[in-house]
């Protein structure tokens, strides 16, 4: 019997897509042509001591790491890589050309430099070494966006939450979105450089906690604003067991209760067995 696909599971259990993004506030975008293994650093044609010198400069300013490509053949030329803060308020993305592999043994990540860039990067998480569903889901919403915004648009490595493929990550801002059509990445390119959201397939803003995303999504279905930077968090208490009181800037105090489940699949393509699934409740 064929095992069904997490992201096909996911679609037919119901899974929650809101407040399922991780916490990041930097990356390290590097780009690297070509296959990536399942672990894309530890099996990268990168030179051993680049690799261990990227993770290292990465770890020292607490980002992420993430290999990026251009979807479909890439051409001859000079590779880039990025450093985006996603801080609240402060969202940059600097880019800068390399040749050789030893010009990132030095990034200067404490200080970036490099070229500054207005314009959001579209990332498509396409790592199906590392997913089945990832690649089956994320290629064809990579070639749909590429078409729109050729310029903006890289297919990346792993970013997390396998199952709610197609996975767009929108940088600098941070903003994960999940279970996304080929044909709707366009319209959320288009809401984004308006200031906008596309809430239903909206998973989270990686600088903020996970209750923070989940009483935010609340308050944007209930009032139907999508401002990407409306509802900002003041401020978060804990007041019981997996129970938040979220206060939010222009919405109130939000209380969200955290709820697990058991699902009866694993939750990746690669899982082997099944594991607890998280999603937020509103409490009255």
């Amino acid at each position: 019997m064929t095992r069904e696909r997490c992201a096909d599971g996911c679609i037919r259990r119901g899974d929650q897509p809101a407040a399922s993004a991780p916490p990041v506030r930097h990356w390290l975008l590097i780009e690297q042509p070509g296959p990536w293994g399942a672990h894309p650093w530890r099996d990268s044609a990168l030179p051993a001591p680049v690799v261990a010198a990227v993770a290292e400069q990465a770890a020292a300013v607490n980002a992420r790491v993430l290999l990026i490509r251009r979807p479909g053949r890439t051409p001859p030329g000079r590779r880039q890589w990025a450093f985006a803060d996603s801080t609240p308020g402060s969202e940059r993305i600097w880019w800068t050309p390399f040749d050789e592999p030893a010009e990132l043994l030095d990034l200067g990540l404490a200080a970036p430099r490099g070229n500054p860039s207005p314009d959001p990067v579209y990332l498509v998480c396409t790592h199906g070494k590392h997913d089945t569903c990832c690649a089956i889901r994320g290629r064809p919403l990579a070639a749909s966006l590429a078409t729109a915004r050729p310029a903006q648009t890289w297919e990346c490595s792993h970013i997390g939450g396998d199952r709610f493929a197609a996975n767009l990550l929108v940088l600098p801002h941070g903003l994960y979105y999940g279970q996304v059509p080929a044909a709707r990445g366009p319209m959320i390119a288009e809401r984004h450089e308006a200031g906008l959201l596309d809430v239903p397939h909206l998973r989270g803003r990686s600088t903020f906690s996970a209750p923070v995303q989940a009483a935010q999504q609340f308050v944007r279905e209930r009032t139907g604003e999508a401002g990407i930077q409306s509802f900002p968090p003041v401020s978060v208490l804990r007041v019981g067991h997996e129970l938040w009181d979220v206060s939010l800037a222009g919405g109130g105090v939000v209380r969200v209760r955290a709820v697990f489940q058991r699902s009866d699949t694993p939750l990746t393509c690669a899982a082997s067995v099944p594991a607890a699934i998280r999603h937020f409740e509103l409490v009255e």
